[in-house]
């Protein structure tokens, strides 16, 4: 497999940042963007909301050379978001974790006459709900303990331009309605405050749960539902469309080699083999992590079979080992790549250095 060729600038996939503990709204930069292809997210925090992204020619270029694509469906799909782009009308994005709504969402937004506009993301499944409610609609000065001063909430500050709702349905059922009421009524206001706020920001909502289970079991509201699938987009998860895995981890390939300053590689036949046969759980997000964690378990000029997670290589009913035999097989294998580096060891396998010593001594690795 010959690889940093070009690719077709098509497609679906996503890549994400990871999100800790006590983040708040996402707010797309250009910087992120530009790095490696990444999707635009950068977790802000509740004090430090600083001001959405607008997109430049650019960063458009860049968002569109970013999806990636071989097969006919994600294919069709890019051509769907192209018809929907010019329209203001709500979509709802679906598609499991990992598929590539988020960037899906910034697509829309960069083809749009909204695109030099700002565009939010809020991540409503990792937000508690007072905090939320002050994301999305703001407060005045002294509303919330701890504020001092008045804040706006992203509704507000989008404008014009985008709103993207990630997991709506983690929403809470009063917050479901304050937000159909300003989707509706196209005003808001802050927490504490009395001042009408004008509401002119496209929604574009995300999920990864069966809403119509959802509002069966009445952890969403119907006419919530109603008014934001107005537009369906649905991505197929990755096991549905194999055609575009190899497109895929020849891309992430590229990345990964750039990332980690590696020599020029190329995955084996058989390691594709493997790879193009998996089902991924994890969709696309989780491919990316394979790939990135082959290049730094491979010796050039090949990533061979057995750097890939021994779970991909036992997939299919091979033979199976005990989670410890696992286990100390991968330490072995690690250890070897790294000439014995155990801090460089300890970040690949994903624990800290005590904890790599303490193995080694378990295992009797010397």
């Amino acid at each position: 497999m010959e690889v940093c060729k070009t690719v077709p600038a098509v497609g679906i996939h996503e890549h994400e940042q990871q999100k800790g503990n006590g983040q708040a709204s996402e707010q797309f930069t250009r910087e992120n963007a530009l790095q490696q292809g990444r999707t635009p997210a950068n977790a802000q925090g509740l004090a430090n909301t600083s001001s959405p992204l607008y997109v430049c020619g650019g960063m458009r270029d860049a968002v569109l050379a970013s999806w990636i694509a071989e097969e006919p469906s994600s294919k069709q799909l890019v051509s769907d978001v192209q018809r929907i782009a010019p329209t203001s009308a709500t979509v709802l994005i679906r598609g499991e974790s990992g598929t590539g709504k988020k960037l899906l969402a910034l697509l829309l937004h960069s083809l749009s006459s909204r695109a030099t506009r700002p565009i939010v993301h809020i991540d409503c499944a990792n937000l508690g709900q007072t905090f939320l409610e002050t994301e999305l609609f703001g407060c005045e000065a002294g509303a919330i303990p701890g504020l001092a001063g008045p804040k706006p909430g992203q509704l507000e500050l989008a404008g014009t331009g985008t709103v993207v709702l990630n997991e709506v349905a983690a929403l809470s059922l009063p917050l479901q309605a304050k937000l159909l009421r300003a989707i509706e009524d196209q005003h808001t206001e802050r927490i504490g405050g009395t001042r009408s706020i004008e509401v002119k920001a496209t929604i574009i909502a995300l999920t990864s749960v069966d809403l119509e289970q959802a509002v069966a079991r009445h952890a969403l509201r119907k006419d919530l539902y109603y008014r934001l699938n107005v537009v369906p987009v649905a991505i197929r998860p990755l096991r549905e469309r194999r055609r575009d895995i190899g497109v895929l981890v020849e891309h992430f390939l590229c990345q990964a080699l750039d990332v980690h300053k590696q020599p020029r590689m190329k995955f084996t036949d058989e390691a594709m083999s493997v790879l193009m046969a998996y089902d991924y759980a994890g969709n696309v997000r989780e491919l990316r992590q394979i790939v990135e964690r082959a290049v730094l378990s491979a010796t050039p000029p090949e990533v061979q079979l057995d750097d890939l997670p021994w779970h991909l290589r036992h997939a299919n009913g091979a033979p199976q080992m005990s989670l410890e035999e696992l286990e100390r097989h991968h330490i072995v294998r690690v250890l070897e790549h790294t000439r014995g580096k155990k801090t460089q060891a300890a970040r690949i396998l994903g624990i800290s250095r005590k904890t790599l010593l303490e193995k080694r001594k378990r295992y009797n690795l010397g």
